[in-house]
């Protein structure tokens, strides 16, 4: 049942935020990536907004307490839904504007970080780090 009621969270702030279409593959990596950020991380916005920053190293984490479930309050079987739904966002590959990008911007990672973004240059990314990105400015418009 945790995992139900962390995927609807995550659906809802995807859905509000307007970043990307319902539906869309993009919208699809978000959401599971915000999914498995709740189940993992528990209640509290701002926990989800400092696991899915920029320089927070996510899907290591995630890749930790799923390998360690007794680190969970209760494994049971969401813990089921989420390795499946991690298999998906790591084996996924989607085609998106690098990211990496960021990492260049010097001094701090600017108010809006899309401006440190160059649109045009397309690269292919795993799924949970566009994911993880969308997760991330969705919470910051809710």
């Amino acid at each position: 049942m945790d995992w139900l009621c962390a995927e609807y969270a995550a659906d809802d702030l995807l859905r509000t935020s307007g970043l990307v279409e319902p539906g869309s593959l993009e919208f699809r990596a978000g959401l599971q990536a915000l999914a498995l950020t709740v189940h993992l991380s528990g209640p509290g916005v701002e926990e989800w907004l400092w696991r899915t920053s920029h320089d927070h190293p996510w899907s290591g984490w995630v890749e930790g307490r799923l390998a360690a479930p007794a680190a969970l309050t209760d494994p049971g079987p969401d813990l089921a839904l989420a390795l499946a739904t991690w298999r998906r966002l790591s084996a996924t590959e989607l085609r998106a504007a690098d990211l990496a990008d960021l990492a260049g911007v010097a001094g701090p990672v600017p108010a809006s970080p899309a401006a440190g973004i160059d649109e045009d240059r397309q690269v292919w990314l795993p799924a949970w780090q566009l994911g993880v990105a969308l997760a991330h400015l969705a919470l910051h418009l809710h």
